[in-house]
């Protein structure tokens, strides 16, 4: 299912003050809306994903899975700054006649979230049954839950926080020097940065995995090797893979919009924000996880009213969220067909 765009012709204010002439959206759409209007899903996702959620998130959306178009009207929308579909540094900016690059303006969580929005009321989406993302997508869909409270029903937040940690900023400052490194990055052309977009995948890789993953999959049985361990060539493997499909301009804009995000500011605090969240939240957090780490998880179940929390184990780490999506299903149904708020909800007396 190719893309649909949705184009908003007037000027778009961004929350540093600076705004975008227009703006363009992609999204894709699976299965009808309802008589009742109540069977819409939305689905905000991560950091270098797309909005076709039936291709990354197999096994928990898509047919036969626990969100099918069958029952479902699922909605996924590519994020203000991303290159599959929505207005990035590689669009035009109408004042030059040339793509922006690095004359693109600040973005934040904030900013994404207000574009969904504008594409939400544009397809006459009133009430959100389920809205639901891991990691930037978690994220989204907090701020969103805070800014309109009363247009979210239920609100599934994965492997993500209230606001972004030091930690995690300092992983993505370090691979913003990788792409400052890189000296194609300043030429203004499609292709700049990409030397330093493999460098800043490779140090990505690190916090979506972690010690246990590699020492599995990245083991060695030749102990006489002093060279070409199989860890190099996989760093390299993956740092290539997202260069053939993204952009280190549109990977620093969206690094920068990760950092920004807390869902605090400007509202009294983080207890404060969260208080005024009414959707019925479950949260749930993977205990391997190093770069969104439980306790992350456990402060938004701890201060989000009418909220229900699980966690589980994961080879897979943070990216956890994205493969283990059986056991997420379990949690997921646990959730939404009992009453389960203010509880933990235990994998393994719903497996």
């Amino acid at each position: 299912m190719s893309t649909k765009v949705y184009r908003h012709d007037s000027r778009f204010e961004l929350e540093s003050g600076d705004d975008l002439p227009c703006l363009e959206i992609g999204y894709h759409t699976y299965g009808r809306l309802n008589a009742a209007k109540d069977n819409v899903v939305w689905v905000c996702h991560a950091l270098t994903a797309n909005s076709d959620v039936l291709d990354w998130w197999k096994g928990l959306i898509g047919e036969g899975y626990f969100f099918n178009p069958d029952e479902h009207f699922i909605i996924c929308a590519n994020v203000l700054s991303s290159p599959y579909g929505t207005t990035n540094p590689l669009s035009i900016d109408p004042s030059t006649g040339q793509p922006y690059y690095l004359n693109f303006p600040t973005v934040t969580v904030r900013d994404m979230v207000k574009a969904h929005q504008l594409l939400a009321d544009a397809l006459g989406i009133d009430r959100i049954d389920v809205l639901i993302g891991g990691s930037l997508g978690g994220q989204q869909a907090l701020e969103w839950s805070i800014t309109q409270p009363d247009r979210i029903k239920q609100l599934i937040l994965i492997a993500t926080n209230a606001r972004h940690s030091p930690w995690g900023i300092a992983f993505n400052e370090s691979q913003r020097l990788a792409l400052q490194a890189d000296a194609t990055f300043n030429n203004g052309t499609p292709e700049g940065g990409s030397a330093g977009l493999k460098a800043a995948r490779s140090m990505a890789l690190l916090s979506y995995r972690g010690y246990k993953a590699y020492n599995i999959t990245q083991h060695e049985d030749d102990d006489s090797k002093t060279d070409d361990y199989r860890a190099s060539s996989y760093q390299s493997y993956q740092g290539q893979k997202l260069v053939n499909r993204f952009n280190a301009y549109s990977y620093w804009y969206l690094s920068k919009a990760m950092d920004s995000h807390h869902a605090g500011r400007g509202r009294g605090g983080l207890e404060k924000a969260l208080s005024g969240i009414k959707a019925q939240t479950l949260v749930i957090g993977i205990r391997s996880d190093i770069l969104f780490p439980v306790e992350e998880q456990q402060y938004l179940f701890q201060h989000i009213p009418n909220a229900a929390y699980s966690e589980f184990d994961s080879f897979y780490a943070h990216d956890g969220f994205l493969i283990e999506t059986e056991k997420l299903t379990k949690i997921i149904a646990s959730f939404i067909t009992t009453d389960v708020r203010g509880k933990i909800i235990e994998l393994q007396k719903i497996a």
